[in-house]
């Protein structure tokens, strides 16, 4: 089974990630880790390339640590992984990845946001589960938040 984990610096993730490391085999089993780095402005005026994004310099070295430190705890379970960080935006990135890999299953952890936080951020969780091309698995937390 091929399963995309999508992973950002919260608790949620983290509990994502014990649960592919618990509920899944690691023979058989690959794991790609991603963490997308979402742009200020989506798209880039025509006179600059596409996916020129100066303001995530910064931010990608974080980016990179941190999927690598989960591929790394899931290879210590046994999984082949493979880490990725990729630009643009979030859900369409994890979607456009699932689909090009392929992926059997999208684990992704949800932030619980709801009523008019929820409304105003948008939740990736949501857009992944109704435009995901296989399976997706959302992990909550126990007591929400």
């Amino acid at each position: 089974m091929k399963i995309l984990l999508a992973v950002d610096e919260s608790k949620f993730s983290e509990a994502a990630v014990k649960t592919v490391a618990g509920q899944f085999p690691p023979q058989g089993t690959e794991v790609r880790v991603l963490h997308v780095l979402q742009p200020i402005a989506l798209s880039a005026p025509p006179q600059m390339a596409a996916g020129y994004a100066p303001e995530l310099e910064a931010q990608e070295k974080q980016a990179r640590e941190l999927v690598e430190r989960t591929a790394q705890t899931l290879r210590g379970a046994g999984f082949k992984v493979e880490a990725a960080v990729e630009k643009g935006d979030v859900r369409e990135k994890i979607i456009d990845t699932a689909a090009a890999w392929p992926a059997g299953l999208i684990v992704i952890g949800s932030h619980g946001r709801r009523g008019v936080q929820r409304f105003l951020l948008g939740s990736v969780a949501e857009f992944v589960v109704r435009h995901a091309p296989c399976s997706v698995q959302v992990v909550r937390l126990a007591g929400g938040r």
